[in-house]
């Protein structure tokens, strides 16, 4: 009898070998032809799942961008129960950071799809969606805060929002870039500094 394969494993399993390909020699090296090879297929079984180059990169950056709303939103319905809210705002945001091997490969593959976004249009909306994103989730926190007193008082909710995100992103850049100068701990104490800061 012929294998049965679930497409939508198969689509996944492809993502994850761009993913691979992207993290050791970078996204321009993501064509069809080494992605197949990374993940062991021929050139026509992917062929057979994405109709293009286009199609595969636009499915490979929803992939990761899913992989990390999930991990939020546990943290998000956990904040409307819990008496330790700015600890767990830390832990939400701190998943955004590269601050373990996973995180610092996510990052790094998310790096190289936002700055391809800039000159690929496919890629733009969904590289707009992420920016928006991470906007309307610290807005939702810092505005919780807010509504709840625990703010501090005088704080300008739209600069804060805008002030945090380039934190969250600047420190992501740098650890990245700089893993030896930028670590997993100095990345988790300015975070805290700064959430502290606002309250």
């Amino acid at each position: 009898m012929p294998k049965v394969v679930d497409p939508e494993a198969r689509r996944e399993e492809v993502a994850e070998a761009v993913f691979r390909v992207v993290r050791r020699d970078g996204l321009e090296q993501a064509s069809l032809r080494n992605v197949a090879e990374e993940a062991g297929l021929a050139i026509g079984s992917v062929r057979h799942y994405f109709a293009g180059h286009s199609e595969l990169m636009v499915f490979a950056m929803q992939a990761m961008n899913e992989r990390v709303v999930r991990r939020l939103l546990e943290h998000v319905e956990k904040l409307e129960t819990t008496d330790d809210r700015l600890s767990l705002v830390e832990s939400m945001l701190a998943e955004l950071l590269p601050l373990d091997e996973r995180r610092r490969e996510e990052a790094t593959i998310w790096l190289a799809f936002a700055t391809a976004a800039r000159t690929r249009p496919e890629l733009r909306p969904h590289a707009e969606e992420s920016y928006d994103g991470l906007r309307r989730l610290v807005f939702k926190v810092l505005d919780g805060a807010r509504r709840s007193d625990r703010l501090r008082e005088g704080t300008d909710l739209a600069v804060e929002v805008e002030r945090l995100c380039a934190l969250i992103d600047g420190l992501t850049v740098h650890a990245v870039l700089h893993p030896d100068r930028m670590d997993a701990e100095t990345m988790t104490r300015v975070l805290r500094h700064h959430l502290q800061s606002l309250t």
